[in-house]
């Protein structure tokens, strides 16, 4: 779902450029079950994209750096990327442990599940009366903008130590206010701010890792993009894009 080209900012023959506006949209028109939403996730120590002999293995890229969890494009961690939020839901999510039979995703439970108010927690785990990890995640589904213009639909799951940075992040954007022609001052809408990410390590008593920071960039000033980011929340709450059950059972390497 990247932006549409923009003549005068290619370098593609003005005769091609009218023949791709004049096609636009033909033979993409795929079933929405199909396609996948990437998720852009965080490098840490025992992530698969920095072995070199795994199938996931990104070249050039290290710990703390973020990746597609689909193209296998990556950001270098101090330099980030910008996204526009555009909307946000908490999932809790059912994995067998590692430790019985190599672990995996089992499913989504709802959240008003009796299950979820019975799991124990110990340290920063939490288990289900079956023995199964129950994972609170909140899934911010976002436009990720590249440096040449276009944008592309993306989902930053944020876990474990990533939930504190999440409820940061809520928290600043509920704050956001604008002045109105009457002189009122408005909460924008979620999907009208534009928002910073980078990557910074952390750690506790049990060891280190990378985290998510989040600093707002501006308020969205590009009415295409205020209408992209509106039509992907529409499509969404139709249930139109979703997460694929595939990549809910990537259980990143955050640590704690």
């Amino acid at each position: 779902m990247a932006n549409d080209l923009e003549k005068g900012k290619s370098n593609l023959p003005a005769e091609l450029m009218d023949d791709i506006f004049a096609t636009a949209g033909q033979g993409v028109d795929y079933e929405t079950s199909e396609l996948q939403i990437p998720f852009v996730r965080v490098i840490q120590a025992l992530s698969p994209q920095i072995k070199p002999k795994d199938p996931l293995f990104i070249k050039d890229a290290k710990q703390g750096d973020a990746f597609n969890t689909v193209t296998g494009d990556y950001w270098v961690g101090e330099e980030g990327f910008e996204v526009v939020p555009c909307l946000q839901q908490t999932k809790y999510l059912e994995f067998i442990p590692r430790d019985q039979g190599g672990g995996g995703f089992v499913g989504e439970l709802p959240s008003d599940s009796p299950e979820i108010a019975k799991a124990t927690r110990t340290g920063g785990k939490e288990t289900l009366l079956n023995g199964h990890e129950l994972v609170k995640t909140d899934q911010h589904y976002c436009l990720l903008l590249g440096k040449d213009g276009m944008f592309q639909p993306v989902i930053i799951d944020m876990k474990s130590t990533q939930l504190k940075v999440s409820r940061r992040w809520k928290t600043q954007i509920a704050m956001q206010k604008i002045k109105a022609p009457d002189g009122q001052l408005k909460t924008p809408a979620l999907f009208a701010t534009i928002w910073k990410f980078t990557t910074i390590e952390e750690s506790n008593d049990m060891g280190s890792w990378f985290n998510w920071s989040i600093e707002k960039s501006k308020t969205i000033d590009d009415k295409s993009l205020f209408l992209e980011a509106m039509n992907f929340r529409k499509s969404i709450e139709k249930g139109e894009a979703k997460a694929v059950v595939e990549d809910h059972g990537e259980k990143d390497d955050v640590p704690f």
